[in-house]
């Protein structure tokens, strides 16, 4: 018999967990339920979790190669040059990789790279919202590296970490987790302390890794050109969350009665992101028989990036089940990489 083909054997080494139809229909129902909610709040509100269609996660890309978009350039920065400290600080190998918010997981080459320095072979766990996403990143790292077997799940944080222990790693093996592209700052405060010990109790062990990326606090100029750039790559990634509405509710939204607003609130440590209406007007929703009226200047929030210091970052760890072990800073101290290593439960 001949050996198999290349594709065959990486399809070998692919497993994509999707919801099943009910599943596919509940997120369809949260869906419309959180748009109806956050329309008619005071102030309107849209979830960012919602940005990450195929078109979002795109232009999202898109935004980390803007010059102004420093942070990705420096997370790349960090885990270029760290790497190999990074996975010998999170403990013996072996370790199974588990990655929250994978998109297209170029970042995460450099980590896969020193884990298979130090074993022979390597189990990669990548969460993300998107499918088409998780497959295109998962079949081109197969492609890079032989050594590797993933096991995808396209879902939300919370619906996987209730399975991903459970179905996919062995629990004999230590975890390295990655929280990468200063995602947490997208939770307010105390959403980022219960995403953390919601992580640490459903998919994390004593003594398993995480490692945070979080943006540090710095210059209102610096961080508001970072996410209003003057080619407009982000504000067409805030108003596709319009076109989305579009699409999937039957919706008449003009994304070109809306404009895209950025600004850093330094009281509470955050940039700001919201579609602003330009005009007074009114949208209908026909799939939820909602009619959402506006006035000229009226916002809909869509989005907070919360920015730390290192005493933020290690208050967090201490109160979430963790330890700040290890923080990596870019060269022009931008950026934070943190290693937090769970702790044991207290009695």
């Amino acid at each position: 018999m001949g050996q198999p083909a290349a594709g065959d054997a990486a399809n070998a080494r692919l497993r994509i967990r999707q919801p099943d139809s009910q599943d596919r229909g509940d997120a369809a129902d949260l869906f419309a339920q959180d748009v109806r909610a956050g329309l008619l709040a005071a102030p309107k509100r849209l979830f960012p979790k919602y940005f990450y269609d195929e078109l979002g996660s795109l232009l999202f890309d898109a935004i980390c190669l803007l010059p102004e978009y420093y942070l990705t350039r420096a997370e790349n920065e960090i885990l270029n040059q760290r790497a190999d400290e990074i996975v010998a600080a999170a403990g013996d190998a072996p370790l199974t990789l588990l990655e929250l918010g994978s998109g297209s997981a170029v970042k995460t080459r450099s980590i896969i790279e020193a884990l298979l320095k130090r074993q022979d072979e390597l189990l990669y766990v990548p969460i993300d919202i998107s499918a088409s996403a998780l497959e295109a990143s998962a079949r081109a790292l197969l492609q890079s590296y032989p050594a590797l077997t993933i096991e995808a799940y396209a879902s939300d944080y919370e619906s996987a970490l209730a399975r991903v222990r459970r179905e996919t790693i062995d629990e004999n093996r230590r975890v390295l987790a990655l929280f990468l592209g200063s995602n947490i700052g997208n939770f307010a405060p105390a959403e980022a302390h219960d995403f953390l010990r919601a992580l640490r109790r459903e998919a994390l062990h004593a003594g398993d890794a995480l490692l945070v990326g979080a943006d540090l606090k710095k210059e209102k100029h610096v961080l508001e050109a970072a996410y209003d750039d003057p080619v407009g790559v982000t504000a067409a990634f805030n108003l596709n969350l319009l076109a989305r509405l579009n699409r999937e509710l039957d919706a008449d939204f003009n994304p070109r009665a809306f404009r895209h607003v950025a600004f850093y609130n330094e009281a509470q440590g955050r940039v700001e992101i919201y579609l602003e209406s330009t005009r007074a007007q009114q949208v209908s929703l026909r799939k939820l028989d909602l009619q959402v009226g506006f006035a000229a200047g009226e916002r809909i929030h869509t989005e907070n990036s919360h920015k730390y210091d290192i005493p933020e970052l290690s208050a967090l760890a201490a109160a979430t089940g963790f330890r700040l072990a290890h923080t990596w800073l870019d060269r022009e101290r931008r950026f934070s990489s943190n290693l937090l290593i769970a702790e044991r439960d207290k009695q």
